[in-house]
C-alpha cells in the first residue's frame, strides 16, 4: 500500500479545487496518483465540508453539495475576504451570493415542508384507504366469477347426463 504525503494530498485537492476544477482521471495522469485515491481523498474532503468538485465542469454545473460548501466556507467573511476567496477560486461574488440566498430560501421552506408532509400523509391514508376497498370489491368480483364458473360446469354435467 503506497502512502502519500500531506503536500501531495493538497497538492492534488488544490488541483480538482476551484479555479482549476480539474478532473479526477487528469489530476491522475498529472500527479500519478491512482484515481481510486483521489476519488477517495475527494470524498473525504467533501465529507469534512470542503467544496472539491474534481469534475471540470463550470461552477454553475456543481453539484448542490459542492456550492453549499463553498457558501459554509464564504459564511465568516466580509465583503473583502469574500472578494478575495472568489478571485482565488475563480468565482464571481454575485454567484456565491447567489448561492447562498438560494440555500436560505430552500432552509426557509423547512417550516412549510412539515404542512406539506401532513397533507402527503393525509392523502396516502385515503389512497391506501381506497385501494383496501378495491382490493375487496376485486375479490368478490373474483369470488363471483369462481362460483358462477362452477354453476356452469354443473349445469352442463347435469344436461350431459
Amino acid at each position: 500500500m503506497t502512502h502519500y504525503t500531506k503536500e501531495k494530498k493538497e497538492h492534488a485537492l488544490t488541483l480538482m479545487s476551484a479555479p482549476q476544477n480539474k478532473p479526477v482521471p487528469e489530476v491522475s495522469q498529472l500527479t500519478g496518483i491512482p484515481e481510486a485515491t483521489l476519488y477517495l481523498w475527494r470524498k473525504q474532503a467533501r465529507s469534512a465540508g470542503r467544496a472539491v468538485p474534481g469534475d471540470g465542469q463550470n461552477p454553475e454545473d456543481w453539484s448542490a453539495a459542492d456550492k453549499f460548501a463553498v457558501v459554509l466556507e464564504t459564511a465568516p467573511l466580509g465583503e473583502a475576504e469574500l472578494a478575495e476567496y472568489c478571485r482565488q477560486k475563480g468565482l464571481f461574488v454575485e454567484q456565491v451570493r447567489r448561492w447562498r440566498s438560494e440555500a436560505q430560501m430552500a432552509l426557509g421552506q423547512v417550516p412549510n415542508g412539515k404542512a406539506e408532509r401532513a397533507q402527503d400523509k393525509k392523502r396516502i391514508r385515503e389512497l391506501e384507504k381506497d385501494l383496501r376497498r378495491k382490493e375487496k370489491a376485486l375479490a368478490e368480483a373474483a369470488a363471483l366469477l369462481v362460483l358462477s364458473r362452477k354453476y356452469e360446469a354443473l349445469r352442463t354435467d347435469d344436461e350431459d347426463a
